[in-house]
């Protein structure tokens, strides 16, 4: 009777919960006898880092109270995100050396393990931090192009063409996303993430509110500039929502009284979320079009790609930001998806695409493709992770691609994929 209740249990988990149920399956002791893993190419979103504005900004004009005392400069990586940073890569130890890629203490050659992070400060931390966990005694060398800070061509999601047939395209895109009424329609979907942000803040009892500097978020006032070499970049009530949507959940991770992170008023996790729907839609408006995507997130997919076929390699970890995850995963063709136990539902922070490659007892290869990430509570708890103690892991869904019955795709479905985003590039005008 006891073992029918477990399958029972573990039906039900799984019709509640099948993605996450998959996943889990995926590092199961049966997966295991039937599967190698070969090799694991990581795109890696920073850790928690301070707000990107200073004193003196407009995010600071928006509340009078005072933000959080960061433990770290403007936009970088703070000790909270090093320590969380830290745990993820002692959980990635544990895993490779489980699955067999590494054994324990391995000390691997300048082929088999590449670190590579975008130059900015958040990002060098971050995977300085993650190479310390993963592994304590080899000495990896954390590889950058420029001193910090600068973007690296590489990370940088910037649109390398844009001709007024691309921008015209662009926006027909990013309009769809609001449907009939396009931005406004985005915009009035945000309406109570707006409000409850305002209210938070206490916006209007803010001088600059006051004498009119900081204006109400509004509807019909968000514009899109898509510049030659420029990221895709945004004016208006949004962006400056997301401004404090950032701000209100980095703070939110950092300070441990929740009261606190919330300037005295007293949030649900719901309320969170709602703050952080800002930021995940603020993404996708930006980076997610298809056409945008495959445009910004060209120089990534071709050294992702180039990764994936290295007979050499056996781990890659690249860092960068939320911006690089969602526009490769929209380059890809990821099914649309929301991440539980997380209020932030696309990218959190610190999170990880993983890709993992798997080889059976005839050779054959296959693809598995996960977002891996700490929960909003393992973020604000600074829990420990290992095998037993585990972040969550999400599988992702590639469209038009079939998965076998483990959830794996054949790596010349994923290595196609790859191509074709890579050649959709070639053909913007």
């Amino acid at each position: 009777m006891r073992k029918i209740n477990s399958f029972v249990l573990l039906l039900i988990l799984a019709l509640l919960c099948p993605v996450l149920a998959q996943a889990q399956l995926q590092r199961s002791d049966a997966f295991k006898a039937k599967y190698k893993l070969k090799e694991v190419v990581i795109l890696s979103r920073h850790n928690i880092r301070s707000p990107l504005s200073t004193n003196g900004s407009a995010l600071s004009k928006m509340t009078p109270h005072e933000w959080t005392n960061w433990s770290s400069a403007a936009s970088e990586l703070t000790l909270r995100g090093g320590v969380l940073e830290t745990e993820m890569g002692q959980f990635f130890r544990k895993w490779t050396i489980e699955t067999g890629l590494f054994k324990d203490n391995y000390v691997p050659s300048i082929d088999e393990v590449n670190v590579y992070a975008n130059s900015m400060q958040r990002c060098i931390a971050t995977a300085q931090y993650f190479s310390s966990g993963f592994m304590p005694v080899a000495g990896l060398r954390v590889n950058h192009r420029y001193v910090p800070s600068k973007m690296d061509p590489i990370f940088f999601p910037r649109l390398t063409k844009s001709t007024p047939a691309f921008r015209s395209e662009a926006m027909k895109q990013i309009n769809a996303m609001g449907g009939k009424e396009g931005l406004v329609g985005i915009n009035k979907g945000l309406k109570d993430s707006y409000d409850l942000i305002a209210k938070v803040l206490d916006m209007k009892q803010s001088e600059y509110y006051k004498k009119g500097e900081v204006k109400d978020f509004t509807t019909n006032d968000t514009q899109i500039t898509l510049e030659l070499n420029q990221e895709p970049g945004m004016k208006g009530s949004l962006k400056n929502a997301n401004s404090a949507s950032d701000a209100f959940i980095l703070q939110y991770y950092e300070e441990p009284d929740g009261m606190k992170a919330a300037f005295g008023h007293k949030l649900t996790t719901d309320d969170w979320t709602k703050i952080a729907k800002v930021k995940d839609v603020y993404g996708d408006v930006l980076f997610t079009a298809p056409i945008v995507a495959v445009n910004v997130a060209h120089p990534l997919l071709q050294y992702m790609y180039d990764e994936l076929n290295d007979k050499d390699r056996k781990f890659t970890f690249l860092c960068g930001h939320d911006s690089n995850i969602a526009s490769v995963d929209a380059a890809l063709g990821v099914e649309e998806y929301s991440l539980p136990n997380s209020i932030e539902k696309k990218t959190p922070i610190g999170s990880k695409l993983v890709i993992e490659k798997w080889v059976d007892a005839t050779g054959k290869t296959f693809i598995a493709v996960n977002l891996v990430y700490q929960s909003t509570d393992q973020l604000k708890q600074m829990s420990l992770l290992d095998l037993q103690h585990a972040p969550q892991i999400f599988s992702l869904k590639l469209k038009g691609l079939n998965q076998n019955t483990d959830g794996l795709y054949t790596f010349e479905d994923v290595n196609a994929r790859f191509l074709q985003a890579i050649r959709a590039y070639d053909d913007i005008k």
